[in-house]
């Protein structure tokens, strides 16, 4: 199977922020045209390697013609004006400078969360800045042999869906200094040419430094000359890179500040510095940001859970015992599942697992060990996720008590592994996901011992038994497609090794390690990072047998599968590896059977979460880890007050606007009358609730329109309360559904609403162009097309009268005595050239005739703004233009049912495990004895719900019932039965917010519910003798409200 790639918003935002910085270079399509340094042997130029003019160049036939980016032709101020503009476009601290480096005057700063696919983005972004400016040389220098194996994966993968973008491919190639004819066609080559390069082999000793840069000898004419280049012609291959003059990209920067790094990046004479990273130790111009918490709250990595083993002393006892799991059912009181040593029928003692239930007596079942006398099962709470003895001991799922040693702590860590590993498996099989479990050692003789006859290592001999034990269970379960997969795998055939392999004796060995340095503790084997990666995609097929991966903590960097679903270090955490580093090997989200990205917002925390199984307790693990993520996010604002809203640009509708003193004013005391800011300022809580629930206050009048892009504002200051929580793994439950699953009004209910449909839209272009004209040429403000004018600030300065050092240095020795803000009112003359139809078309997704008929039919004044802003001109456009589309398609959208429905394992197959600590009171009348609310909204509507007596049944349907729209599928919210005769309408299906005003809607949501409205009048014709009723409440009174 091979990944597929689409383009997606967040990477192209990333994209475009750097494009944009160079908005108005002068294109050099083709390259800048110079004669390549033939060396020794050949006609080498009278000159050094400069550009030559296009009429002097030699022909293409020439073996020495060579391609060199073009120079940025803008000026420093230029430059920097574009950099702000991007900075304040995303509300990034705007540089006062451009931040020069000794490699580069140029040094832009990309932030990009590990697993969004920076390097998508900068593979993108050098196609984009090839179309745009015409650069074509770049080169990628990573920090380590594993990220360098990763980007050379990374482009060979993804080269066909470039192909299909931009209709070329890129050449690459990774550099190696005993080959050096790659750097002859890397210069002579006019396309996009890309070299990858570790940076060790530019910090190299011996042979290769002197087939880099040569030896120094002194001939005996008294001349120096370099020595050890006869390879290359006695060519120094740095020359004839940096004659291109290369755009450089590093991947992971902070790992290549040291000195000697620094001065050979110099060397390459770069055009500008890209750096990308997810932890900038140093910023420069920083231009993007997609942090953590971005990452996370925008559904684009996985979701983490935690399995953490806490030791817990008890004076005075040695019984050693572990709560693994409480587990619940619909027909049977809860049970503990629970490790502890029993006496065997040979007088030997070993740790078992066992089920208990309330009553249960641990001397009997242990065989009478004297260690367990008094402990008698008083108490299984599933609630609290407790157990409870007769004693008073009172154990938590995932304490241990009594002698835990090193080997029991391990083999607690491989059972939980393989536990999480089929929870998750029996929940995705069915939708053709792959679930790998990811095992890091640091001995190989752990996994395989050659001195073993059957040279398993005590690792794979623990594993193997426990995943029999674990199998036998699951094979009880009814016979299904999954396990028959099962049957289908010897035990000894789903788990493998990856190490390195020694060369002589061919068996896996431990790599040889970095002692120090930023790749401290890592490998630099080459040949176990190519198997890793050769394998990567195979992997992911369901054909191929091995689920569990055995691997070296030195080969770490070298695992990105996407479908890594759980991570099990057995190894004590340590200072060298954060706990963020730990779960970044596994949070890009998975792919499905055809490679596609399972990424859809409705299901992709259900189906992309990611078990750690830590060998310490849940809250310590949870504690680092968020303390890495919060030192990571040191460059957040956190406090909201005047002065971090004031100046801010807000991007809406009708144009940019720039938030005034008065506007900053506004939102600070709106904040503090509220509660949603404590004394410092500070986010607190009660805006996250109000904010979840959807209740937020209103903004003041003249705010109410920027509504969205404040609270945008808001949520960059950083707050506890947006941290990331990872769940603890072992309180989730999977729900079975209870006998009002089986009522039949319930199967009525759902016998109305599990109808798939196809949607189509027909309508008559002319229909849509005059709708259009009409809306950009509307005199009012709110709705036709109303151009901010470009603004410039004058501020007037002098030289303080008495300058220190201190202030020279931090640019403070002139003080601002005016500032006035002054409008543009003229055409702008612009080096920039705007296709304003292709442009439209590209926004619009209309046809260059369509649009050009709607450019016809506007007025003379409304077209005369393109002029003094075309960049405006052309957003405001799009935007008019698309809301009238909408309009449209609602009006002309059609559903026609297909013969396929939603079954009724929707509520059961492929259904994943959830903490059900936060549910509330168990349910009478929900086909689930317990519901996970997503608001405080929701939370009283069940509550209400639950206790009505004109409720018969009801249901939160999945998230997998899906309603497909124009704008994106749709999940309603939930499915209810009332008793026929009590009621207008006995079938509803009703949607939860927190406002009944279409207005306070986002147009997206308010476009899906009113897709949803024709969904469920057209299954209404067709098949519902009784009408299913479809609506919007914000309670469970507006609900009796509909239906009395």
């Amino acid at each position: 199977m091979k990944i597929k790639f689409k383009t997606q918003a967040y990477q192209s935002a990333a994209v475009q922020a750097v494009v944009d910085c160079f908005a108005g270079q002068a294109p050099a399509h083709g390259g800048v045209r110079y004669r390549l340094d033939p060396g020794a042997g050949q006609s080498a130029p009278s000159g050094p390697q400069v550009a030559l003019p296009l009429e002097d160049a030699p022909s293409p036939h020439d073996q020495e013609a060579a391609f060199r980016n073009g120079d940025i032709t803008l000026t420093t101020d230029q430059l920097l004006a574009n950099i702000q503009k991007v900075q304040r476009q995303q509300n990034l601290p705007v540089s006062p400078r451009l931040v020069s480096t000794k490699v580069c005057g140029v040094n832009l700063d990309i932030e990009m969360e590990t697993g969004t696919g920076k390097t998508y983005c900068y593979i993108k972004t050098m196609f984009d800045l090839h179309v745009a400016y015409g650069w074509s040389k770049f080169i990628v220098v990573v920090p380590s042999i594993a990220i360098r194996e990763g980007v050379t994966k990374s482009l060979q993968i993804m080269a066909d869906h470039f192909l299909e973008t931009y209709k070329k491919k890129a050449r690459f190639f990774t550099y190696n200094s005993k080959q050096l004819h790659h750097l002859e066609s890397f210069s002579s080559d006019a396309g996009i040419n890309v070299m990858v390069i570790n940076v060790q082999a530019f910090n190299a000793k011996g042979a290769d430094a002197r087939r880099i840069y040569g030896t120094p000898r002194v001939n005996a004419k008294g001349q120096t000359e370099m020595v050890g280049l006869d390879d290359f012609q006695s060519r120094k291959p740095i020359d004839v890179i940096n004659a291109n003059r290369p755009i450089l990209i590093l991947d992971e920067p902070q790992k290549m500040e040291g000195a000697k790094t620094l001065d050979s990046l110099a060397d390459f004479k770069p055009l500008m510095v890209l750096r990308y990273s997810a932890t900038h130790k140093t910023t420069h111009n920083k231009i993007h940001r997609l942090d953590a918490l971005d990452a996370y709250n925008q559904k684009l990595v996985k979701k983490i859970d935690v399995r953490g083993i806490a030791v817990k002393g008890l004076a005075g006892t040695n019984a050693y015992l572990f709560l693994q799991s409480i587990e619940i059912s619909t027909k049977k009181p809860p049970v503990a599942r629970v490790e502890l040593e029993i006496k065997m029928a040979n007088g030997d003692i070993k740790p078992v697992p066992r089920k208990l239930g309330k009553g249960d007596n641990l001397f009997e079942m242990s065989n009478g060990l004297n260690q367990y006398q008094g402990y008698v099962v008083t108490d299984i709470n599933a609630n609290t996720d407790t157990l409870s003895f007769s004693n008073g001991v009172e154990l938590s799922v995932g304490e241990a008590v009594g002698d835990v040693n090193e080997a029991t702590l391990r083999r607690i860590q491989i059972r939980e592994a393989i536990k999480a590993h089929f929870d998750k498996e029996q929940a995705l099989f069915q939708q053709g996901i792959k679930v790998l479990s990811l095992f890091f050692i640091d001995e190989v003789a752990k996994y395989r011992d050659y001195s073993a006859a059957d040279e398993k290592g005590e690792y794979a001999r623990i594993f193997e038994e426990e995943y029999q034990l674990y199998l036998n269970e699951v094979m009880d379960l009814d016979e299904t497609s999954y396990i028959q997969y099962l049957k289908g795998i010897a035990v000894e055939k789903t788990h493998s090794g990856y190490f390195s392999i020694d060369k002589k004796s061919k068996r896996l060995t431990d790599p040889e390690v970095e002692k120090r340095g930023e790749n401290a503790g890592l490998s630099n084997d080459v040949d176990a990072y190519d198997l890793i990666l050769k394998n990567k995609e195979r992997l992911l097929s369901l054909a191929e047998p091995v689920r569990f991966i055995f691997s070296h903590s030195a080969l770490r960097e070298g695992w990105d599968n996407p479908n890594v679903f759980v991570i099990c270090t057995l190894k004590h955490s340590d200072n060298t590896i954060s706990r963020r580093q730990e779960v970044g090997r596994g949070l890009r989200l998975c792919v499905n059977q055809n490679g596609d990205r399972v990424d859809h917002p409705a299901i992709v925390h259900d189906v992309n979460v990611l078990t750690v199984v830590a060998s310490e307790s849940y809250k310590n693990f949870v504690t680092a880890l968020q303390k890495d993520i919060s030192e990571s996010l040191s460059e957040r604002p956190r406090v909201a007050d005047k002065a971090y809203f004031l100046g801010k640009v807000l991007q809406i509708p009708t144009g940019n606007v720039t938030l005034t003193d008065e506007q900053a004013t506004d939102i600070e005391f709106y904040l503090i009358q509220n509660g949603y800011v404590d004394r410092k300022r500070n986010i607190t809580e009660k805006y996250h609730q109000a904010k979840a629930d959807g209740t937020l206050a209103a903004l003041p009048d003249d705010l109410l329109p920027m509504t969205e892009q404040v609270i945008k504002l808001v949520d960059s200051v950083f707050s506890e309360g947006q941290m990331m929580q990872p769940e603890d793994g072992r309180k989730a439950k999977k729900l079975m559904p209870n006998a009002n699953f089986d009522k039949q009004e319930f199967k009525a209910l759902w016998n109305r609403i599990n109808h798939k449909a196809a949607y189509s839209v027909h309508f008559d272009s002319a229909e849509l162009v005059g709708k259009a004209i009409s809306a950009i040429n509307n005199k009012d403000n709110k709705y036709g097309l109303r151009v901010t004018p470009l603004q410039y600030t004058i501020q007037r300065g002098e030289q303080a009268a008495l300058i220190t050092a201190d202030e020279l240095e931090k640019g403070e020795a002139f003080v601002l005595k005016a500032s006035e803000v002054e409008t543009n009112k003229i055409s702008v003359h612009s080096a920039v050239k705007y296709d304003l139809i292709g442009k439209l078309a590209e926004g619009t997704v209309l046809t260059r005739r369509t649009i050009v008929e709607i450019l016809n039919g506007i007025n003379a004044a409304v077209f005369a703004q393109y002029k003094t802003n075309p960049e405006s001109f052309i957003a405001e456009a799009i935007r008019v233009i698309n809301e009238q589309k909408a309009t449209v398609i609602i009006e002309h959208l059609a559903y026609d049912t297909v013969e396929d429905k939603f079954d009724l394992d929707i509520f059961t197959a492929g259904q994943t495990k959830q903490d059900l600590s936060a549910a509330g009171e168990k349910l009478q009348r929900h086909i689930y004895d317990y519901v996970l609310t997503d608001s405080n909204i929701e939370r009283e509507f069940v509550k209400e719900l639950d206790a009505s007596s004109d409720v018969v049944v009801y249901a939160k349907l999945p998230r997998g019932f899906l309603i497909p729209t124009p704008v994106g599928d749709y999940n309603p919210d939930w499915a209810i039965s009332f008793k026929d005769g009590d009621v207008k309408h006995v079938y509803f299906v009703a949607e939860t917010k927190g406002s009944m005003s279409t207005m306070d809607l986002r147009p997206l949501e308010a476009t899906k519910i009113e897709c949803a409205r024709k969904f469920f009048s057209e299954i209404n014709k067709k098949f519902a003798p009784e009408n299913v009723k479809y609506d919007v409440v914000n309670s469970f009174g507006k609900l009796m409200e509909l239906v009395k």
